[in-house]
């Protein structure tokens, strides 16, 4: 295996499981991408420099902490600050989004999203289209 064909290693954050389970097997399924599947936001910064993620998907609506404030915390964070964000989100409100892209996310991906776009989205963003 070439250095090119390395997989882009991507964290999903999102608190139902479901959604969760099924996006990491598409994903995997692919070949192109290891997947570390969090159901917290919690988490994100305990793994972050253990996983260093080519990209984080991020759902903003969770318990505990939420999409917004964990994108303040990576921008404060000079790992967190190099990685690039797409956040998912259920709602669809333009003060929603533009809140979230003033916070230097790269796209927003409104759910339920298929797993075509969701890969599309996640390859546009690491520049592999």
């Amino acid at each position: 295996m070439g250095v090119d064909m390395e997989k882009k290693k991507v964290m999903l954050v999102d608190d139902e499981e479901d959604f969760l389970k099924l996006t990491k097997l598409n994903l995997e399924a692919t070949g192109r991408f290891e997947v570390l599947a969090l159901t917290s936001g919690v988490d994100i910064i305990v793994r972050l420099y253990d996983f260093k993620p080519d990209i984080i998907v991020l759902d903003i609506l969770m318990p505990k902490v939420d999409g917004i404030e964990i994108c303040h915390i990576l921008n404060n964070d000079p790992l967190g600050q190099r990685t690039p964000l797409i956040v998912l989100s259920a709602l669809f409100k333009e003060v929603d989004k533009l809140k979230a892209y003033k916070l230097g996310i790269l796209d927003y991906v409104v759910k339920p999203v298929d797993a075509a776009t969701l890969i599309s989205k996640i390859d546009k963003a690491l520049g592999l289209y």
